[in-house]
């Protein structure tokens, strides 16, 4: 068995950093019950880092010891290695648009999969499965835009078109505006907003 695990380590070292190693994608080296228990040997031996249930990451070794991977590379290969659209969150999202200075305390991310959380090292990550309009234009900024203003809701979005407007370029804002026949009519306005004027 310990060929196994040995095989697991080998393939993880084999991938990119953040890319999951997950236990479904493992089967062709053995069953699931001898895959599920290399995977639990080699987070006994600190070779893996264990994020949820059948999702694992190698961590990184740096200069100041190992280090779980970084949040984005991790989001990002779970998006592809799952086929999942995974976005930041609205919060998120209007903090990296300058529209709030509060950072949220735990990393929430918006998927198109199932709502789960995750730990990476003392990272807490939490997935919230959204309807497919709040997911257009994932990792695009004026997906970003589209984002921050649904956070803001109905209230507040309207008044903050303008100041989005700003932070986007033209394209950007021509962008946003091809999305607004797919959101919520009360979202649709301030989105018109800030791509039109």
């Amino acid at each position: 068995m310990e060929r196994l695990s040995e095989s697991v380590l080998r393939h993880a070292q084999g991938q990119p950093e953040g890319t999951p190693v997950l236990a479904k994608g493992l089967l062709h080296l053995g069953s699931r019950a001898a895959v599920d228990q290399a995977l639990s040997r080699l987070v006994r031996r600190d070779a893996l880092l264990r994020a949820g249930r059948g999702v694992y990451f190698l961590p990184v070794e740096g200069r100041f010891g190992r280090r779980a991977p970084s949040v984005g590379k991790a989001v990002e290969g779970l998006a592809a290695a799952l086929g999942e659209r995974i976005a930041n969150s609205g919060a998120m999202a209007a903090n990296v648009l300058g529209l709030t200075m509060q950072l949220p305390v735990k990393h929430v991310f918006l998927t198109s999969g199932p709502s789960r959380s995750l730990t990476l090292g003392r990272e807490q990550i939490e997935l919230r499965h959204a309807p497919p309009w709040q997911l257009a234009l994932a990792g695009r900024r004026a997906g970003e835009a589209l984002r921050a203003l649904a956070w803001l809701g109905r209230d507040r979005a309207s008044a903050a078109a303008g100041s989005v407007r700003q932070r986007l370029s033209e394209d950007e804002r021509r962008e946003l505006g091809s999305v607004s026949a797919q959101l919520p009519g009360w979202l649709a306005g301030p989105v018109s907003a800030v791509a039109h004027g």
